[in-house]
């Protein structure tokens, strides 16, 4: 019996908990492993200590066949995971490979900063209070075709989407299978398989060479992929902050600039994921922004969940990650808001949004950018 073969059900489990849980809960059900002072004991049938080795597997689209897909490594807690890593999505649970990292500032609120060397709110927020950002990596990453029918957590399997390249100011083109990944969700692995990731641009952008270390190592298409549209891929800085166990992270990317009726319109999109750090079952139920323009326009929306959903955040499901987009006359601005969420006991609570800032880049048209054809978002 192979001890250390983690079955369909704890695959799924990856996405119910932080990264220091899912391995607690792998170890203990895998190998019914101990910890004694925070120390994992060897497995009895294995050997291994910790999981490194622990194997684990994937189920078919039709859900009826186990197949192995990889072996566990230790996850990295310093320095960076390498072009061609393999690994599983700590929270949303799909296989996915590193194309390369980013390296943002993280401004996290829930961590009291010193006084100096700290960055601002905009004017008018509530709470207003300096906020000092941290170096964080962030990784553009490749996420399998197979997985993505079943991340229901999030409202679209794209983190990446770019302005289109003609009139049409407001046409948006997403690359999909393209995400962001912070350091610390990603469970690395390792495999056998040539092509262990199925994804249309795996093959364009990556090679197999067995004397490497990940194996798969970086095509010049991916490395000039990665110059000519860097300015719409970079990932520069990271807001987070938690209220009443809520915690909410948004990442604002810079899409570009078009022209429409003789001005000039600056687009961002906005990635947000929402996370459930208690225990308690909540439904978000609204929404309310604020919205500064640099031209001295402050802008107020509300409305019905986000993106057309209401979720619920719950133990078993407690991330839910999604990305909308904003356009201002003026080529930088402030967003911050809060969501209002229900209790099972049917009380409300708002949950503050992190102000962050809109700001504009040198503008370039992406022309070119994708050797690959887009779906339209």
């Amino acid at each position: 019996m192979a001890a250390c073969v983690l079955r369909r059900g704890l695959l799924s489990s990856v996405g119910k908990y932080g990264r220091k849980r899912a391995f607690a809960a792998l170890h203990a059900d895998l190998c019914g492993r101990q910890e004694v002072n925070g120390h994992a004991l060897p497995c009895s049938s294995c050997g291994v200590a910790g999981g490194a080795q622990a194997r684990f597997l994937s189920s078919r689209p039709e859900g009826k066949i186990l197949e192995t897909v990889g072996v566990f490594e230790a996850p990295k807690q310093h320095g960076k995971y390498e072009t061609g890593q393999l690994f599983l999505h700590s929270v949303f649970g799909y296989r996915g490979i590193v194309l390369f990292p980013w390296h943002a500032r993280l401004y996290d609120r829930d961590v009291t900063p010193p006084t100096s060397e700290s960055k601002s709110e905009p004017p008018g927020t509530r709470g207003s209070k300096e906020v000092k950002g941290k170096t964080h990596t962030y990784y553009q990453v490749l996420i399998d075709t197979r997985d993505c029918p079943h991340i229901s957590q999030r409202s679209q399997t794209e983190a990446v989407t770019f302005l289109a390249n003609h009139d049409d100011s407001r046409a948006l083109y997403a690359i999909p299978g393209l995400d962001y990944v912070s350091h610390e969700d990603v469970l690395p692995y390792s495999s056998t398989d040539q092509v262990p990731i199925q994804h249309e641009l795996f093959e364009r952008f990556l090679t197999f060479n067995p004397s490497k270390v990940p194996p798969f190592v970086p095509r010049d298409t991916l490395r000039a992929w990665q110059e000519k549209n860097h300015p719409w891929l970079e990932l520069s800085d990271v807001h987070r902050e938690t209220t009443e166990n809520i915690r909410v992270t948004v990442i604002p990317f810079y899409m570009g600039m078009r022209e429409a009726q003789n001005s000039h319109v600056y687009w961002w999109r906005y990635c947000i994921r929402l996370e459930n750090m208690g225990n308690e079952v909540v439904q978000l139920r609204e929404r309310h922004w604020r919205i500064f323009s640099l031209s001295g326009t402050l802008e107020t929306v509300r409305g019905r969940g986000v993106v057309g959903r209401e979720p619920v955040l719950s133990k078993e499901q407690p991330a839910f990650q999604y990305s909308s987009h904003v356009s201002l006359q003026a080529p930088s601005g402030h967003m911050w808001g809060s969501y209002r969420f229900e209790r099972p006991n049917g009380t409300f609570f708002d949950v503050r949004i992190p102000p962050f800032s809109l700001e504009s880049k040198k503008d370039d048209t992406p022309d070119g950018f994708l050797p690959g054809p887009f779906s339209l978002a």
